[in-house]
């Protein structure tokens, strides 16, 4: 301990003695939990993965910190809180994170905040293409099993910006100077498939045909065989995303905005679900569905719209599909659509609990590039949870298997499921608080390094069952060469 860092303090609030506090000089760490996240990243080849598909165009003779060095980091940095480079001046020493590096806690400091400034700034376009395939691939490879089916989420989230960074402007709906950045999620498994950064004003559904197609055409060339089913609300019911979807075989449902013609075509089935809602005050939800077209479409499509009526008061919503079983059931395809909801879920673990909506460099390049460290960290935190979920047994009463489950039934199992396996169905902010802030003790000597944590965690169970998990699963064949 150097004289500068060396004090004491007395607090005298404890009514028989003194509270004595100074620093140590001990080698510690508030993030000890990011541990298991490195030895899954190890199995996985994530983090590893990510930074092969950069194309680094430095001088090797003056390469300090490496570009694999900087993804984990920023990767583990965003996981564990810490979503700006400014956090890393302090973070450079932190002995878990040199760990993390695969650096000895007696190595020189990692990387500062301007050399991680650089860094994200030194990314190409060429990388970014290599980066897009990379999600695929990774996503492709997390199956054990080829899938029969998949349901894919579409889904925008705003990104506020304070300051001039490039592409930001002003957006009507949102109100606000902005990014707009698009997620393409996996309702089976929860990963990001897909991201893109739009300049702030963009539509939503820009280029989202175009995005659709390649991952569509990647996972077809996997799974020849997958049937998929892309979801997206009414900013994508533009005419070419139903021109792809029914060109490359895809089932859709797609929001669609309430106008005139739908108004006039619901109103008798609005008025009878306002008249069954004051016979018997309770809820009511009633559909109807009819074939459509908009003046803009070369042929009809099939329409399911919902009308309900409730103590809060009336409610329409339509969606566009040619699902098969639409024409049979509208209700449970109109259920179908609404479990979007999950996706929507997802995207704001990514925007707020992960910080995505932190892309505050000034150029447009590194802040794609921030996108995907962001989305990066999230893939592997939705790896950890898969890693340890455990899905209860289903409550005793239900008729109908999970999967099958709608409306009030089908939030009280998610309820029920999180409850039984907090850190399998946890938010980021869970992950954190029972597992990855927990301070530890960590000494090197030349035969082993050894972290030590208290014994009096609440929490040292789940850092023990994950942990155990984590080491006893096989190597995932996530070999994308």
């Amino acid at each position: 301990m150097d004289s500068q860092s060396a004090f004491q303090l007395s607090f005298d609030f404890y009514p028989s003695k003194p509270i004595l506090v100074e620093p140590s000089a001990a080698q510690v760490s508030t993030d000890a939990g990011l541990l298991p996240f490195r030895q899954l990243d190890e199995r996985l080849g994530l983090t590893e993965q990510f930074a092969a598909a950069l194309t680094d165009r430095r001088n090797v003779g003056y390469i300090e910190h490496t570009f694999l060095e900087m993804t984990r980091m920023r990767v583990f940095g965003i996981l564990a809180d810490y979503p700006d480079q400014n956090d890393h001046d302090v973070l450079r020493s932190d002995p878990i994170f040199k760990l993390i590096c695969d650096r000895s806690i007696h190595d020189d400091d990692l990387a500062s905040q301007p050399t991680l400034s650089r860094f994200e700034n030194a990314i190409g376009v060429r990388s970014f293409f290599n980066l897009q395939e990379l999600l695929v691939e990774q996503f492709i490879a997390s199956f054990e099993v080829p899938p029969t089916q998949l349901t894919l989420d579409i889904d925008p989230f705003d990104d506020p910006a304070h300051g001039e960074q490039q592409l930001v402007l002003f957006h009507g709906y949102y109100g606000q100077y902005q990014y707009l950045p698009r997620a393409i999620t996996c309702a089976e498994n929860d990963l990001v498939v897909a991201a893109c950064l739009l300049y702030g004003s963009a539509h939503p559904s820009l280029a989202a045909a175009s995005d659709i197609e390649y991952v569509v055409s990647r996972l077809r060339a996997a799974w020849p065989g997958v049937q998929i089913h892309l979801r997206g609300d009414s900013g994508f019911a533009v005419p070419e995303m139903y021109d792809t979807c029914e060109r490359l075989d895809i089932h859709y449902s797609i929001g669609i905005g309430m106008n005139a013609r739908l108004k006039k075509a619901s109103e008798n089935l609005l008025n009878e679900a306002v008249e069954q809602f004051e016979a018997t005050g309770r809820s009511q939800r009633l559909f109807t569905a009819f074939w459509y077209r908009a003046g803009s479409w070369p042929a009809q499509r099939w329409v399911v719209l919902k009308c309900e009526a409730n103590a809060q008061g009336t409610n329409r919503r339509a969606i566009v599909t040619n699902r098969p079983g639409a024409f049979v059931l509208p209700d449970a395809a109109y259920d179908a659509y609404a479990d979007r909801g999950e996706s929507e879920n997802r995207n704001k673990e990514l925007k707020c609990g992960l910080q995505a909506d932190r892309l505050s460099d000034h150029r447009y390049f590194a802040n794609l590039f921030r996108l995907y460290l962001h989305t990066a960290a999230y893939n592997l935190l939705v790896r950890m949870r898969l890693q340890v979920s455990e899905p209860p047994s289903e409550p005793k009463g239900n008729q109908l298997p999970a999967e099958a489950l709608s409306g009030r039934h089908r939030r009280r199992w998610h309820n029920h499921r999180r409850k039984h396996a907090p850190l399998g169905e946890g938010q980021p902010c869970t992950w954190r608080t029972r597992l990855i802030k927990v301070g530890a003790r960590i000494a090197e000597t030349t035969r082993r390094i050894v972290v030590q944590l208290s014994s009096s965690w609440p929490y040292l169970d789940h850092y023990q069952e994950v942990s155990q998990q984590v080491l006893a699963s096989g190597r995932a064949a996530w070999d994308t060469s």
